[in-house]
């Protein structure tokens, strides 16, 4: 049975203007670089990963505006994917999130700026342990970790502390600020064994409220590829970005993730196309543009 999605909005809003507080947010054009990845010569496939390359007169906010998350902590690269994010301007917690919000009395969560955030050696060690379990062995060993923390890519710490377990630290998300325009919430780290039973899922929910009080337009997620990530499509307006534009259809996005994408590649798949008018109006609503030498 065919996958009916809502019909494709019209040409001009294919990259609508979010409008906050007088901040205009508009996809935009990047430099970027093609990475060749495996070919698959059976099917036809010769990929490459898309890299974005931020240029003098940008900032990080205009490589994440255009569907872009950091590949290291540095800053200077970016790739094009599935990106997620919340639009904040008017956003309230719905019924869901305040009820995930209400499980944690005593928690409190405070910004603090990444070079006054302490980092001693238990705290180290307990974070270690955290993504050796979440994870998997070896993948973010404590040079990356210091990295992660120490990086350009993190200008705050969201410091999370239970007042039912004497003030104590329980929970640090690393994340990228650029006020007002973006709030990225890049890696979370926090007790596994709290009394809050979702504890992640609490951070995630009350660092999106706090960012919308303070005024940001969009609070970004990281990314969507697997059922364990589609959690992050609990927001109200959540968006992610698609290839083309900036999506708030989550069928879609549930489709995407449950595709067999060995089958065939996206632009190739009926129902895709069927709900984004074809390939032709794809390619008329694409910005990116690639310029031979």
């Amino acid at each position: 049975m065919t996958r009916a999605w809502p019909a494709r909005p019209p040409p001009s809003v294919i990259f609508p203007r979010a409008l906050r507080r007088g901040l205009v947010e508009t996809c935009r054009a990047v430099k970027l670089l093609f990475s060749e990845f495996n070919p698959e010569y059976a099917h036809y496939r010769y990929p490459y990963v898309v890299w974005a390359v931020p240029e003098a007169h940008e900032t990080p906010a205009d490589l994440y505006g255009a569907g872009c998350h950091p590949v290291t902590p540095d800053l200077r690269r970016f790739t094009l994917c599935r990106h997620l994010r919340v639009p904040l301007g008017g956003w309230r917690p719905d019924s869901e999130n305040r009820r995930i919000l209400r499980q944690g009395e005593g928690l409190a969560l405070r910004l603090i700026p990444r070079d006054e955030y302490p980092l001693p050696p238990d705290k180290l060690a307990a974070w270690l342990a955290f993504a050796e379990a979440r994870f998997g062995p070896g993948i973010m060993p404590a040079e990356r970790l210091l990295g992660v923390f120490r990086g350009a890519v993190t200008t705050h710490v969201l410091s999370v502390t239970d007042a039912q377990a004497g003030g104590r630290e329980v929970g640090a998300a690393v994340m990228h600020l650029e006020p007002p325009r973006l709030a990225h919430y890049y890696y979370a780290f926090y007790e596994l064994d709290h009394r809050v039973r979702s504890l992640g899922l609490w951070m995630m929910t009350a660092m999106v409220r706090h960012c919308a009080e303070l005024g940001f337009a969009h609070a970004y997620l990281g990314t969507c590829y697997s059922e364990r990530a589609l959690y992050k499509a609990q927001f109200t307006g959540l968006e992610f970005f698609n290839g083309v534009r900036w999506s708030t259809d989550v069928a879609q996005l549930k489709f995407l993730v449950r595709r067999d994408a060995r089958a065939r590649h996206l632009l190739q798949e009926p129902e895709f196309l069927a709900a984004e008018g074809g390939l032709v109006a794809l390619e008329a609503a694409t910005p990116f543009r690639h310029a031979a030498a």
